[in-house]
């Protein structure tokens, strides 16, 4: 997948070239090839490229070198990159920093669903770069703890996504309060929903460049299409596709599911953490971090992970909830064959899916011959290889005894202080800590993607101000 070109041969400098030798990244992919030269002379460029492509690295080069030397001023950025999920803004910024560190530059993450105090506290202490969820970031810039005037350079990633979430709107009113002289870089696998009015209001004599057409599939992934009987024999397909020895990411419609399943598997003997809106911000770090490290080899995602996951040697990806439409089929399925990888594709159909699926499957460009199979079928057991060793889950922590009720006094009378027995004053009934992100509804800004504006309302005592349209954003 890399090109014949060098970084040096596209006007990477020596420093940049270095830093990346360090990161193990020495030859460039397509789409890096085809913009960088135009983006390192500093003009706005629109790229399209498929998902795993290599257009993290392809903006993070130009927007770290064109601030090289710049000075730093607090609570006033001058590198911008607006991304629609919290993973997909933490991801952006592991592969920036070591960058950014190589050339003196200071790179902080905004997002929502968790507080922000920490986020000022480092916008205070002066950072080059922002990497920031919509919604958290109109938050701050109401509250004049952050000033766009000085920003040099804007990347907006996964437009097409923002625009599917709703954020367009903060996402143009974030760009209005940027320079209008400055470079804009804006990646897109589409330009539908009104990614082409960004384009048209923001960008200047913008260079077009795309290294696959929109939507396309990933030459190295092998699609699969098993038809199955009915639940049960479903059921037992998904185990055995979990049970292999690689990565592998499991993708449902619902958070209730996704839990569901993957403490099923766990229980199973197949270590198993999910990944969607209703998680806290350290719960979906702590299983992302698994996963990424190896410690848990599969993910059970909703759509909302399926633009945020960028993990490298994921071998599996199984649809054992077809999606709604055929652009979130090629999203969940660009989770493998990443950065020139291969990887397999697996969508478990019951009966009542199969005319939906073949649409489905027929839009995305997908050309598979569906199999009936069964979890000891010759077809399963060839793409699942080698069966990792059972893990046994966790013991569950034994349950407190309930306090000794005391005995009646010798006067017949009840002992104790007498005092009043008042029901549901410990607040531990239904509905109680709602704050904290365990009862319903929590955190209702994080069901869908980046934390929104408003998120953790219960925390902040009372409804949350938020500019408008910036519900469930960033």
């Amino acid at each position: 997948m890399s090109t014949a070109v060098t970084f040096s041969d596209l006007g990477v400098r020596p420093s940049m070239v270095q830093a990346l030798a360090d990161i193990d990244r020495t030859q460039p992919f397509p789409i890096q090839a085809a913009t960088l030269p135009d983006t390192l002379a500093g003009r706005d460029v629109l790229g399209r490229g498929k998902t795993g492509s290599g257009k993290t690295l392809a903006f993070s080069i130009p927007l770290v070198s064109r601030l090289v030397g710049r000075s730093r001023t607090p609570s006033r950025p001058t590198g911008l990159v607006l991304a629609p999920t919290r993973e997909l803004a933490t991801q952006i910024t592991a592969t920036l920093e070591p960058l950014a560190a190589a050339h003196g530059l200071k790179v902080t993450t905004i997002f929502g669903g968790v507080a922000q105090s920490r986020q000022v506290t480092a916008l205070r202490a002066g950072v080059d770069i922002v990497v920031a969820c919509p919604g958290r970031l109109e938050d701050l810039m109401g509250q004049r703890l952050i000033s766009l005037d000085a920003v040099e350079i804007t990347v907006i990633d996964e437009a097409d996504h923002m625009a599917d979430l709703g954020f367009l709107p903060g996402v143009t009113r974030i760009l209005a309060a940027t320079p209008a002289d400055g470079q804009r870089l804006l990646f897109s696998a589409t330009l539908d929903n009104g990614v082409d009015k960004l384009v048209k209001k923001f960008l200047r004599n913008e260079v077009l460049h795309s290294v696959d057409e929109a939507n396309s599939p990933v030459a190295a992934m092998t699609h699969h299409v098993f038809h199955v009987a009915g639940a049960d024999a479903k059921k037992q397909l998904v185990n055995r596709l979990a049970s292999g020895t690689g990565r592998r990411i499991l993708f449902m419609r619902t958070k209730h599911h996704a839990r569901k399943l993957a403490k099923q598997l766990t229980d199973a003997g197949i270590p198993a953490v999910d990944l969607h809106g209703n998680l806290s911000q350290p719960a979906r770090d702590r299983n992302l971090a698994a996963f990424s490290s190896g410690d848990i080899r599969v993910l059970v995602a909703t759509d909302i992970a399926a633009r945020g996951v960028h993990v490298d040697e994921v071998e599996l990806v199984v649809h054992i909830d077809p999606p709604a439409e055929h652009k979130a089929y090629l999203h969940r399925s660009g989770r493998t064959a990443r950065a020139g990888s291969a990887g397999d594709v697996v969508t478990v159909v019951l009966p009542e899916q199969r005319r939906d699926t073949q649409v489905l499957l027929r839009r995305a460009g997908i050309s598979v011959k569906p199999q009936n199979v069964d979890a000891d079928s010759e077809a399963v057991h060839a793409l699942v290889g080698e069966i990792a060793p059972y893990q046994a889950p966790a013991p569950k922590a034994a349950p407190q005894a309930a306090p000794a009720r005391s005995s009646r006094g010798s006067e017949g009378g009840r002992s104790g202080s007498g005092a009043p027995r008042r029901r549901g004053g410990s607040g531990q009934g239904a509905g109680a800590h709602r704050g904290s992100g365990q009862g319903g509804g929590a955190h209702r800004g994080d069901a869908h993607a980046g934390g929104g504006a408003g998120a953790s309302r219960a925390s902040r005592g009372g409804r949350a101000r938020r500019p408008a349209g910036s519900r469930n954003a960033g």
